[in-house]
């Protein structure tokens, strides 16, 4: 699920022409996390796991790979 949630949030991010900066400035979330989160070296709180489905406008579960 780990490798499903930093595919997922690597193709939401570039799907909406976003550098790793861009998302961080958008969300305020630090770029050091999304980094991390994308390259699979840190878990997601649920707290930001939420800001991010809420900036997406998907679902939790999308991100987590749970729903297609």
């Amino acid at each position: 699920m780990k490798r499903k949630f930093a595919e997922k949030l690597k193709e939401l991010r570039t799907d909406a022409k976003l550098s790793m900066k861009g998302l961080s400035q958008a969300t305020g979330l630090s770029t050091t996390a999304i980094c991390q989160w994308e390259n699979n070296t840190t878990d997601i709180s649920s707290d930001n796991l939420i800001v991010l489905a809420k900036f997406f406008s998907v679902t939790t579960d999308y991100l987590l790979g749970l729903e297609d």
